[in-house]
């Protein structure tokens, strides 16, 4: 007989609760089981002591014998430090977008990209520019401040 460590959902519509149960492969979801190993509440905050709670001795045994374990209940004990996080599926190629789809987020990307470089080159030349005539106030009104400024104060002195 295989066994399946899995969830068996109860609470009312809308309002999940879940046992963590030890059943045999080919029972209901929701049917007969051979041990109830824990609880979860997805409710709570994931922080919440309330929210999980699993027998680890027992956890370990049916795991030891070899049972099953479902990839969401491999999550909950991987909280609990039971065993490791399942791994990341990637998204399967059927779901990916079509050949035309493809092409339309390609030229649209390549399009982006462009207008990101045309404007970026046009701050780059502004700035430039900005940065070559404020070098050019500077030093003419440098040259013509100094002399003025020089004037009043000699007139002063002369009177």
């Amino acid at each position: 007989m295989s066994v399946r460590i899995r969830l068996a959902r109860g609470g009312a519509k809308k309002r999940p609760v879940h046992k963590i149960v030890v059943a045999d492969k080919r029972c209901r979801r929701d049917g007969r089981f051979i041990e109830e190993l824990g609880f979860y509440n997805p409710l709570l905050p994931k922080d919440s002591k309330d929210a999980l709670r699993v027998n680890v001795e027992a956890a370990k045994k049916w795991m030891a014998q070899g049972a099953e374990i479902t990839e969401r209940v491999q999550k909950l004990f991987a909280i609990v430090g039971l065993c490791e996080k399942p791994a990341v599926r990637e998204t399967p190629k059927k779901s990916q977008p079509k050949a035309k789809a493809q092409e339309r987020m390609k030229a649209e990307a390549e399009a982006k990209a462009a207008a990101e470089e045309a404007a970026l080159k046009a701050a780059e030349e502004e700035a430039a520019a900005k940065a070559a005539a404020e070098a050019a106030a500077t030093e003419a009104p440098a040259t013509d401040a100094t002399p003025a400024t020089e004037q009043p104060a000699e007139e002063t002195k002369a009177e």
